[in-house]
């Protein structure tokens, strides 16, 4: 098969399912010609966003052919491009979209990777994996990249060697009704895990990428400004996903059938001996009523590791702070607090005062590490004998 028929081919099996290439630009006029040449040996179809490009981009578009472009007079960021070439897209009918840079870094011949990978597994989000070895590869990008896996799987508990390049493939209708909130560099983060919190199957495609000489690099990423940006949406997108998300995920996974799987699966057959075993759990109750609100499952998580306990068991215990559960945790220890201080509780909001306040919190802090060694120390008496009694014996491997 000659390489006319093979790229045909690929061509044929885009249109086939559905997909469009999506090149969103700034300022690259000394490479947006040749990205575009080389995507059409594999694409028919190109939506082109010019980013409001103040040099010869604009131009350049102009005498392509066979292209869509949609461009504006200023420059919003590249997520706000990629937000409207992705509309557009779906607008238009398709069912994907590859999104490539237009900076040359990326090699038009990888498209067949995503294609063979999508007809594998339909209506995934795919994420070109770099070699973030290469000796090419700026330090910059490989300490972001990892910082970004990092923030990643704290947000969704889902691992990826690559969460930052901008080669993708996009399941359009899988996306189109979330409501994203960033409009720039960061808008690749949080469509990532937005995406994953809505069930999409995120993973990774080998990629190859190409990084010119520094003195000839075109980036438009800066440094500070982005960073901060992207901080400021992982503090977000970790807040939201301890309190809403992690909680909602196990409420809905709490199936009988998913209960006795995990007690089959973590406790009945756990190496661990019954007085570890009731530990975990008891120690799960103490984390999840500690008042440190959305950080319950990470410090159940991390003081386990260091304890030597089940973490999972420890993890899936701390959700009693579950949203359900978030009035009467405050209740309980309220009503401690004022039974350990000795005072009465009256707290209202008619008669509020910086020193009622003040005095509220302390009252709600005392109470609230009162009511998880109380309750910790329960459930790891009550476990412990359940233990006991149904005579679970540790299996070791």
């Amino acid at each position: 098969m000659t390489m006319t028929e093979l790229t045909m081919t690929y061509k044929d099996r885009l249109a086939a399912l559905e997909c469009v290439v999506l090149i969103p630009t700034y300022n690259n006029a000394g490479t947006i010609s040749d990205v575009i040449a080389d995507v059409k040996q594999y694409a028919s179809d190109i939506i082109v966003v010019n980013d409001g490009s103040t040099d010869d981009t604009s131009a350049i578009l102009k005498n392509i052919n066979d292209i869509k472009v949609i461009e504006y007079p200023d420059n919003k960021g590249k997520g706000h491009a990629l937000k409207l070439g992705i509309a557009k897209a779906y607008e238009m009918g398709y069912r994907y979209a590859i999104t490539i840079d237009s900076d040359g870094q990326h090699y038009a011949d990888d498209i067949p990777a995503f294609i063979d990978r999508i007809e594998q597994v339909p209506d995934s989000l795919l994420i070109g994996a770099r070699n973030l070895t290469a000796d090419n590869m700026p330090a910059k990008n490989t300490f972001a990249n990892k910082f970004s896996n990092f923030w990643f799987k704290v947000e969704t508990w889902q691992t990826l060697s690559d969460t930052q390049s901008g080669f993708r493939l996009y399941p359009l209708k899988k996306i189109n009704g979330i409501r994203f909130i960033t409009r720039r560099y960061e808008f690749e983060v949080e469509v990532i895990v937005r995406a994953a919190w809505n069930g999409v199957n995120v993973e990774n495609v080998p990629i190859k990428v190409y990084y010119a000489p520094e003195d000839k690099r075109v980036s438009h990423f800066k440094p500070f400004r982005d960073f901060t940006r992207i901080s400021i949406l992982n503090t977000v997108l970790v807040l939201y996903a301890l309190l809403v998300y992690y909680p909602w995920k196990f409420l809905r996974n709490l199936t009988f059938s998913n209960i006795k799987k995990f007690i089959y699966r973590n406790i009945v057959h756990s190496p661990d001996t019954n007085m570890k075993m009731a530990a975990a759990m008891g120690w799960g109750i103490f984390c999840g009523i500690l008042p440190i609100w959305g950080y319950q499952m990470i410090f159940a998580g991390l003081s386990a590791h260091f304890l030597k306990l089940n973490k999972v068991v420890a993890i899936v215990f701390s959700n009693i702070s579950i949203p359900i559960m978030i009035p009467f945790i405050l209740y309980g220890s309220m009503i401690t607090g004022a039974f350990v201080l000795n005072i009465e509780n009256t707290f209202s909001l008619s008669s509020i005062s910086f020193e009622s306040i003040g005095m509220a919190l302390w009252q709600y802090v005392v109470g609230s590490l009162v009511l998880a060694i109380i309750a910790g120390s329960a459930v790891f008496a009550l476990s412990f004998l359940l233990l006991v009694l149904f005579k679970r014996k540790a299996h070791h491997e």
